[in-house]
């Protein structure tokens, strides 16, 4: 597997996205209010990352812009590997990312922020990941771990086959070749997809979760991209943010003897119930999610995706900025803004009490 790094080049094009998003986000922000104008926060944020939480950013950049006139922030939805690329060269000052910086990435140095200072992962968004098809005369579909492994690993190729056939007894299955589309970008998404598959699947998936799709097929660029190949297709299949599936149909996976549809508040009982990963910093706030439940008020596929931020920044403007959007995102207030233009479940307050804490020390 080869891991797309950031050069030069890249950083220069996701500046490039920047001010366009910029543009994009400010024509969307309602008038200032004369307690916004009162704001003495000022300067511009880079952010980029995770395509699946954009519809939340733009609606979060909006919300806080209106309430801060004076500050500009920019999100290019690049991918979560991107995103964290981009912030580790210093071309952005914080990143989204569906997937935790690795052990590597936290030995690393980090040019935005103050020397020796490190980064750390804040949850900030919930959201199921929706598993997305495009199959003639068949809106309905039972899916399980395993079937689903052999269905992306290329095992399973037609949609007749007897392994689909067995979970949906009632449906008529087309004798059509399966398309799975995966994501070609490096993309947190594709992380949490593959650990799912991994931890429930453990028997047919045998690679490990990575943001880089371990199996040829047909790639597709960011979460639009994907959409539009399951859409444009024929007999096609993908995973997809859920706040981004649109009209597509979308299976039900197995959860113990159940098939359970995604639902926010079944992807949050996920997250709620799954512990920090073990041996990282204190204030780094990674979740080992919980792939194996068999509570069918829990749906596995789920992907958090983090706010990745210095504990100090090496210009201290630009600590007091991104402090000021983290802790306006990560608030009860801006989870409603999220829930509202996304459709996501929103933190639990104990998570929401513990990204506070740490943003409380960001400087």
């Amino acid at each position: 597997m080869n891991f797309k790094r950031f050069g030069r080049p890249a950083v220069i094009a996701i500046a490039a996205g920047l001010a366009l998003s910029s543009c994009a986000a400010n024509e969307g922000a309602a008038p200032a209010s004369d307690e916004a104008s009162a704001s003495t926060l000022t300067g511009t944020l880079n952010g980029a990352g995770a395509s699946s939480m954009d519809a939340a950013q733009q609606a979060w950049i909006a919300g806080f812009q209106t309430a801060n006139p004076a500050v500009t922030i920019n999100y290019e939805p690049s991918g979560s590997g991107g995103g964290r690329e981009a912030f580790i060269a210093g071309g952005t000052d914080f990143a989204g990312s569906d997937s935790y910086m690795s052990a590597d990435e936290l030995a690393g140095t980090f040019k935005s922020c103050a020397p020796d200072s490190k980064a750390v992962d804040l949850p900030v968004y919930i959201s199921p990941i929706a598993v997305i098809f495009n199959v003639d005369g068949l809106t309905d579909l039972n899916i399980d771990a395993d079937t689903l492994a052999k269905i992306f690993s290329g095992a399973i190729t037609s949609w007749d086959d007897a392994a689909i056939a067995k979970l949906n007894p009632d449906a008529t299955l087309p004798a059509t070749a399966i398309a799975a589309v995966h994501r070609s970008d490096d993309s947190g998404t594709t992380k949490n997809f593959t650990d799912y598959l991994g931890k429930a699947a453990s028997d047919v998936w045998t690679e490990k979760a990575s943001d880089t799709f371990p199996f040829p097929g047909e790639g597709a660029k960011g979460t639009s991209g994907v959409v539009d190949a399951v859409t444009n297709g024929v007999g096609t299949i993908g995973y997809a943010d859920a706040s981004q599936a649109g009209k597509l149909s979308t299976a039900k996976l197995m959860v113990g003897t159940d098939f359970v549809a995604y639902t926010p508040e079944a992807a949050a009982e996920v997250v709620a119930g799954s512990p920090l990963v073990p041996d990282r910093a204190a204030d780094d706030l990674a979740l080992d999610l919980n792939r194996k439940t068999t509570n069918p008020a829990e749906y596995p596929l789920v992907l958090v995706s983090y706010a990745i931020v210095c504990n100090e920044y090496a210009d201290p403007a630009k600590g007091e900025l991104v402090k000021a959007y983290i802790e306006y995102i990560a608030s009860a207030a801006g989870q409603t803004v999220a829930e509202g233009a996304a459709g996501v479940a929103p933190l639990t307050s104990e998570l929401e009490t513990k990204v506070a804490a740490v943003l409380a020390t960001v400087k």
